[in-house]
Parts: structure tokens; C-alpha cells; sequence
């Protein structure tokens, strides 16, 4: 038996007006010939009405998160909750599916994106500040993340640096991120926190520190921009700029360590809001030590809970 041929006839695309289809019998023999017709579809160019229409989409693409952080800040602020739920984080968690975290975020990149629209542009109408027109904006509240922490006039560096990086286009979080970095390198601030410290927490703007402004934190772990923090439910990395050391000494510090703990073996989510509000209280004391009465209301949980 003949060996077959390894090499094989180059297919064509299209056909002359003076091609003809090889019959059945030729295709049987060698189905690599076969001529496979493709007719060209002709793209028609958008009006000048789908152009608006693309250019107002691609708008109300861009400004979803924030018109979604906006529409959170009001329904904090104002408690339009109240009616259904107790808290804004219950609230989030029912409505949208929103952890509190998730929501905090969407709410701090709107306030970004809103000083992002005031670099160079204070006369130039909102709905043009978008990446058809004078300015790029960013379009998704993770490529913001980064800059939360930042001063407005830092968040517009970083922004327009990241922006150049990108070539011209819209960042990703990464290189925001890296920009970030950067400028927090440049103005690094060395940390003297020590390892058991007693600190207080400053929330300032910083929504992942929301409801924990003024509580104190026992320092477990020194980093470069931050520090480790332990509260007595739970440990948070949180950035030099919002801690403040009690400057207590090593016995108090030991003091607070000893009433951290019995707070994190009493509470528990299934705690009634009244004793949460005491054990939250005991938690945000400004004195290493207990009052006589403290003492006692403190003991009397430990006795219920079985600690």
C-alpha cells in the first residue's frame, strides 16, 4: 500500500466569479481541497444618535459606584433604615447583601471620586468628567481603594500619576496601589510603637475604622507604615496615623492586657445589645483600671456566661 502524502494543497478562502464547486466524487477522494466560501458583512457606522446614546451608557457605567456610594452615605446619614432595621450594617446586609465593610468602601471611593472631578476642572460640567472627555475618572470603586487613606491633595497625585503610568487610560488598583506606595515610602514616618503598648484608636476618615474611634488597642505586631493592633474582639492592621499611645506604663499595660481578655471570654453574638453596649464601653475606658462598681458588673457577667 502507497504511503500517503504528508504534505497537503494550501485552502483559499474566497472564490472567483470563475470557480466552480468540485463534485462529490473529488471531495470523497480529497476532503483538504474543499473551497469554503465566506461572505464579507459589511459594519455600518454608528449615528450620531447611537454615539450619544454609547457616550451616555458608557457615563452611567462609569459613575455606577459612585452614584452607589452616594446613595449609601445618605441612607447612613439620614437613617433611612430605621423603619425595618436597628443598624446600617443589618440594613446593608438584608438590602444588598453588603457586608458593613463593603459598604464603608463604596461610600469612602465616592468622596474620592468626587475630589478626583476638582483636579483642573472646577468650570467644566460633572457629566464631562468622564474618560471620552477632559479627564480620566476611575470606574470601579477597587481602583480607588488605595487612596482612602490618602489627604484630597495626595489622592489627586496619586491619581494622575497612576494615570500617566497607565498610558493615558484608566489605572488599575495595582498601579494605584504601587503609586500609593511610593508616596508612603517618600513620607515614611518611623515607628516607635513597641510590642504590648496600649494605644487609642483614631477613626478619623477612615471608614474600616468606623465604631471603633476612641476604643483602646494592645499593639502585637511593629510594621513599617503600621501596627498589628489586638482589641479584645478582634486584630486589625491599622496605619500609624490613627493610633495614639496612652504612654501607660508596663504594669498598666498589663492591666488593660488582663481586662482584654475577660471582655473577648464574655462576649459573644448572641449577647443581648444592653450587655454589648457595656462590654463596648468597658473597652473604650481611658484609665487602665476598673472602678468598684465596674469591677462588680463585670464579675456578674462572668458569672452568667460561665466563663
Amino acid at each position: 500500500m502507497a504511503k500517503p502524502s504528508s504534505k497537503r494543497k494550501k485552502i483559499t478562502s474566497a472564490l472567483s466569479s470563475n470557480d466552480t464547486l468540485p463534485d462529490n466524487q473529488d471531495l470523497e477522494k480529497n476532503p483538504a481541497t474543499a473551497i469554503i466560501t465566506v461572505t464579507a458583512v459589511e459594519v455600518p457606522e454608528l449615528t450620531e444618535e447611537e454615539q450619544r446614546d454609547r457616550l451616555h451608557l458608557e457615563r452611567r457605567v462609569e459613575r455606577a459606584f459612585f452614584e452607589a456610594g452616594k446613595a449609601l452615605t445618605e441612607l447612613r446619614d439620614r437613617r433611612l433604615y430605621r423603619s425595618t432595621h436597628k443598624t446600617f450594617e443589618e440594613y446593608c446586609r438584608d438590602r444588598f447583601a453588603h457586608s458593613r465593610q463593603q459598604s464603608n468602601y463604596l461610600i469612602a471611593a465616592a468622596g474620592v471620586y468626587e475630589n478626583l472631578t476638582t483636579i483642573g476642572c472646577q468650570n467644566v460640567a460633572n457629566e464631562n468628567l468622564t474618560t471620552n472627555r477632559s479627564q480620566i475618572l476611575p470606574t470601579s470603586e477597587r481602583q480607588v481603594r488605595p487612596m482612602t487613606k490618602l489627604k484630597p491633595q495626595e489622592q489627586q497625585e496619586v491619581w494622575l500619576r497612576a494615570v500617566e503610568l497607565a498610558g493615558g487610560k484608566v489605572p488599575t488598583g495595582r498601579i494605584v496601589k504601587d503609586v500609593v506606595q511610593r508616596i508612603m515610602e517618600r513620607t515614611k514616618i518611623p515607628n516607635t510603637y513597641q510590642l504590648g503598648e496600649v494605644c487609642q484608636i483614631l477613626a478619623k476618615d477612615n471608614p474600616e475604622l468606623r465604631g471603633k474611634g476612641g476604643c483602646w488597642a494592645i499593639v502585637s505586631a511593629v510594621n513599617d507604615f503600621s501596627c498589628s493592633v489586638r482589641m479584645w474582639y478582634g486584630e486589625y492592621a491599622v496605619g500609624l496615623q490613627h493610633l495614639k499611645s496612652f504612654n501607660y506604663l508596663p504594669q498598666e499595660c498589663q492591666q488593660i492586657q488582663s481586662l482584654s481578655d475577660r471582655l473577648a471570654l464574655i462576649y459573644s453574638d448572641s449577647l443581648e445589645e444592653t450587655v454589648k453596649s457595656l462590654l463596648q464601653s468597658l473597652g473604650k475606658l481611658n484609665r487602665p483600671y476598673l472602678t468598684e462598681l465596674e469591677e462588680k458588673l463585670l464579675s456578674l457577667l462572668e458569672s452568667e456566661v460561665k466563663v
